[in-house]
Order: C-alpha cells, then structure tokens, then sequence
C-alpha cells in the first residue's frame, strides 16, 4: 500500500488532495445543488506600478504581469522570514517618442506581498545605470517571464526554472527557458527549444510533466484561421520539449470561417490560461479578450478555468466572467479613461486562509508615453472559488465524489464550508455502495459550525482500517431554518 492519495481516473498520486466544488471531475454528481461563484475582492490599488520618476528605469512605462509571484519560505534571504517574490515584464522607451522596448526581465520582493520593493541588482548597465532591478539574461528583449520553484529537482542549481519570450533573429516570438539556485542569477538553456510562435501566460508542474500554456498562430477546424485560443506545451524534463501542442481551451469561433481569425471582432482566449497546480486539480484564468477593429477599443476580463490533467481547462459555469475589469480597472492615463484588460500569469497562490489573485491591468492606450501596465491583487478565502449550494426552493441535497485510493494509514477530512454543521460525510466504495460503519446513521459530522477547516468526525472512529481502499464521499447537506450551507471544497489529508 502507498502511502499516497491516489486517483484512479486521472492516474495522479499526491500526499494530499482537495475536492474543490467548482471541479465537476472531483464531485462528479450532484443533487438539488447548484453553483455559486464566489466573487474576489479587489484592493483598490496597485501592489506595484512603473518607475515613472525615472525615464532610464527598465519599466519607465509599464510593468506588466506576464510574469509570476511565489512565496519563499526564507533562504535564500537573509534570515528566516519568508519573502513574496515577483518576476514581471517591463516597457521602456526606445528611440522614438513612440517606440516602446519590451524587457528586460526585472524583479521585485514584498514582506507582504502588498508593499513591495525594487531592489538594485546591479547585474548589468541599462542605460547608463546599474542601479535598477533587470535581471540579466542572454537577451534584453524579452516579454513574458514565469518562475517557479521546483523543489522536486535533486539538482539544488535548477531549483528555480523560468520560461520566459524573446525573439530570435530568425523567427517570432517563441520561448527559452533558464534555471537558477536562487532566482536572481540565471543560467539559460538552449535558443529555441520550441520552433513554433508562442506567447504564454504560465509554466506549470503537474503529474511529473512540465507544462506552458499560451496562443498560437494555429488553424482550427477545417484548416481555417483560428482567433487567439488557449494551447499548451509540454516536456517531461523541461529541457526537451515536444513539437506537438494541444488544445488547452478554447472559446468558439464564428460559423463561418471567413470571420474567423486574430484580426476579426468576437471573443478570444489572449496568451492562454495562467494556471497554477494545487495538489490533484489546477485552478486558471483565461482573459475572454474582446476583439475589436480598432485595436484600442480592445478589453479583457478574466475567466475561471479547472483542470485535472494539465491539457484540458474547463470552465464550471460556460461564459460566466470571473473578475471584471470594470471591477479591476487600471489607473486611467492623462488623457482619460482607456480600457482595461486583465492579464492572467503565474499570480494564484495561497497563502494562510486567503487565496490570492495577482494579475496585470494594461491600460490599452496608443503607444508612447501613455502607454502604461501595473500589477493589481484580488483576494478570496483560501480555495473558495465557488460553492456547492442549495437551490433556492429545495430544503436537502447530496454530491458524490470521485474515486479515491487512500493512503496506507486511511486519512483526515475536512470540508471548507459555511455551515458545514449542516452536512454530514458518508463513505461508499468505488461502485457507490455505501459503508455501513460510515454512512446513515454512522456518518461522518463536524462539531465546527463552518470555516475554512472543519474536522470530519465518525462514530466508528478513524479512517485507519480503509487504508489502501478505493472510496467514495458523499456529502449530504441540509438547510436548517433560514440557513444557507456551502460547500467549497473537501480535503483529504493524512
């Protein structure tokens, strides 16, 4: 027996495991319950903006969150206090009025992740300076740039690895990747490991592959033109990286193909999904980009994505907008109001008993020196992204989950819920067949009233003796009175 959740669907092995409402592969079945999205906070300020003091500054004009946010727990900085870092794209200047530079690659550290810092790297003169936070890569021209820390690599010189955007001479964009021991000092890997256009919104680690998902210059069915969609690539050792690509998700695209394409005026899916993994599922957002024939007139708004393998994103409610950029909207520019669009990245993190939303606003401005990017944060209570809920006229309901293997030693749960008094948890196998030890009048109750942990308990005690069984959950869930039960997520801990 393993000492491992194991999902017999998917393959997945993991120490621990979260059953997140929104994820209809997680609690396939459900009765009198419906969706209720949750709605992120917004703070209403920037958590960072361009060095608009400093016309020399690398992100004189924009710093735009193509990039990534972590959490590192202490080293490598001094002490032992962890630190938010954030990798992100900067615009400057070029020659011109007009002429706008993307990169170089530039970085900044918070204690909060709300105040942050740029510190002077000193890596390498831009524009007569080594006073500024570029990080110094083969190439100054870059765009989007996404870290993550990868503690499953034995070598302590690749525990950082990027992907980030840069230009060859000989093609458009595409990807290069670099590793790093600390974050700060890179050592890049070979040019063009990819030798097809890409531009990502996310690198990502699940199932033991490594994953980037952005647009393509692809076609779509029937050989026909295809608008910005959300595609995804993969390597199992991020240094070989395959020529194939999949559909990561897409947005429809008009019935006939002759409005089909970048250029034509419906919704698209801009640069792919920024999705980050939690244990067995991933959570992303996708930027429902609304094209337009005048370039400027162009918003985005983010959308909610699930997945359980990497590849396939799906959205729990179709079309549903998740965070608005009117609800989001970026500082406006001197000459007024331009509109926003939102940039999904590598920005989803927990943290404590809060979820957090790090994402770009791109103020769509002419070129030149209205031109401006800066990074904004939405919060939720940790994974509630959603909600399983009664309908509105109904008094009780149920939703099974998938199958489950349970480590050797069996497992904890604890539901993520508001009233979660009012559930109780029953135990079935794989073929629904309920357990008497754990199920009617032995289920499984909490003595919480709701919160983000609250402790499942049975009768029959532990979960010792199904250990190395293969289970279902079923949750069972009732109003009491005027009260109104949520069920966000169930989590299954050894």
């Amino acid at each position: 027996m393993s000492d491992l959740f194991f999902f017999p669907s998917t393959g997945i092995r993991v120490p621990r495991a979260i059953l997140l409402a929104i994820d209809d592969f997680s609690l396939p079945l459900r009765r009198n319950l419906c969706y209720y999205l949750s709605k992120p906070k917004v703070w209403p300020r920037p958590v960072l903006t361009p060095s608009r003091d400093n016309p020399n500054a690398p992100d004189y004009l924009a710093t735009h969150f193509y990039g990534s946010v972590l959490y590192d727990e202490g080293k490598p900085f001094d002490g032992a206090q962890g630190k938010f870092r954030m990798w992100y794209y900067a615009v400057h200047l070029g020659d011109g009025p007009k002429d706008l530079r993307e990169g170089p690659m530039c970085y900044a550290e918070s204690d909060d992740g709300i105040h942050w810092v740029k510190p002077a790297l000193r890596q390498f003169e831009f524009k007569g300076s080594l006073d500024h936070n570029a990080i110094k890569l083969p190439e100054l021209r870059t765009e989007g740039n996404f870290v993550i820390k990868d503690e499953l690599d034995p070598d302590p010189a690749r525990r950082y690895k990027l992907v980030y955007n840069y230009r060859p001479p000989d093609r458009s964009w595409t990807i290069r990747t670099a590793t790093s021991p600390d974050g700060l000092h890179w050592t890049a890997g070979p040019e063009g490991p990819f030798h097809t256009f890409i531009e990502h919104a996310s690198v990502y680690r699940f199932n033991g592959l490594f994953f980037v998902s952005g647009q393509m210059h692809n076609r779509g069915e029937g050989g026909h033109a295809q608008g910005r969609q959300g595609h995804v690539i993969v390597s199992p050792d991020f240094d070989h990286w395959l020529q194939e690509w999949g559909d990561a998700f897409l947005l429809p695209e008009p019935a006939d193909p002759n409005q089909r394409g970048s250029r034509k005026p419906y919704d698209q899916v801009h640069i792919g999904v920024g999705a980050a993994p939690f244990d067995n599922v991933l959570v992303g957002l996708y930027c429902i980009w609304h094209n337009r024939v005048d370039f400027h007139e162009i918003s985005g708004d983010l959308g909610l994505l699930v997945s359980n393998d990497g590849f396939h994103f799906r959205e729990p409610v179709k079309g549903q907008v998740y965070l608005s950029s009117q609800d989001s909207p970026v500082t406006p520019g001197p000459s007024g109001i331009w509109p926003t669009v939102l940039c999904q990245a590598g920005g989803i993190l927990n943290v404590g008993g809060e979820t957090r939303i790090y994402h770009g606003r791109w103020r769509n401005s002419p070129y030149g020196d209205e031109y401006y990017g800066e990074v904004a944060l939405a919060t939720l209570p940790r994974d509630r992204w959603g909600a399983l809920g009664l309908f509105p006229d109904q008094a009780e309901g149920s939703v099974w989950s998938c199958p489950v293997t349970l480590p050797a030693n069996g497992c904890q749960v604890i539901l993520n819920a508001d009233r979660a008094c009012d559930m109780r948890v029953e135990i079935a196998d794989e073929r629904f067949n309920l357990l008497p030890a754990y199920s009617g009048e032995q289920s499984g109750v909490t003595q919480v009233e709701g919160g983000l942990d609250c402790p499942v308990a049975w009768p029959a005690g532990g979960l010792e003796r199904l250990g190395g069984e293969i289970v279902r959950f079923r949750v069972q869930v009732k109003r009491q009175r005027t009260s109104e039960p949520r069920l966000y997520a169930i989590c299954l801990r050894m």
